[in-house]
């Protein structure tokens, strides 16, 4: 089996960030769903703003994305403000309707961590073992262990 090298051309930076670019298309599609983003939560009450998110546009719909599914409602009853409210900015004319979906946010969990105690006198045992070897890197390590011993 062989590997063939897929060859293409690169294109001139002039090109890729020309508005009818790639990059130039993609730039613009960011800034008009920050534009959306922006006027979507200046039209939200106080305590929705931070759980209301654009997640894109196609085809004519805009993604909404809560973390809710009571958020999600809400936003279902007031489609139709929210719709004549981006259809008024420019370049969301052809905004037809939204996509809704619900990405709960978990909080991280640390890993727990376990913490292992040595009885007193399996600690001794070892610092018995250890002074009673002549390696001076297993001397040094039984050393180490015996030294998790617990306490009294």
């Amino acid at each position: 089996m062989s590997i063939k090298v897929k060859r293409s051309r690169a294109q001139p930076i002039g090109q890729l960030l020309n508005p009818r670019g790639e990059v130039g298309l993609l730039m613009r599609q960011s800034r008009l769903i920050e534009q959306a983003q922006t006027q979507l939560r200046a039209s939200l009450p106080d305590d929705m703003r931070e759980h209301i998110f654009v997640g894109g546009f196609s085809e004519g719909k805009l993604t909404l994305i809560c973390n809710r599914a009571a958020f999600l409602t809400w936003l279902r009853f007031e489609q139709p403000r929210l719709l004549s409210l981006l259809q008024q900015m420019p370049g969301f004319e052809g905004v037809t309707g939204f996509h809704f979906k619900v990405r709960p946010v978990r909080p991280l969990k640390k890993p727990r961590r376990y913490c292992r105690t040595l009885p007193d006198s399996a600690g001794k045992a070892l610092a018995q073992c250890a002074e009673d070897t002549a390696d001076p890197k297993l001397k040094s390590a039984l050393a180490r262990l015996a030294s998790h011993a617990a306490k009294p």
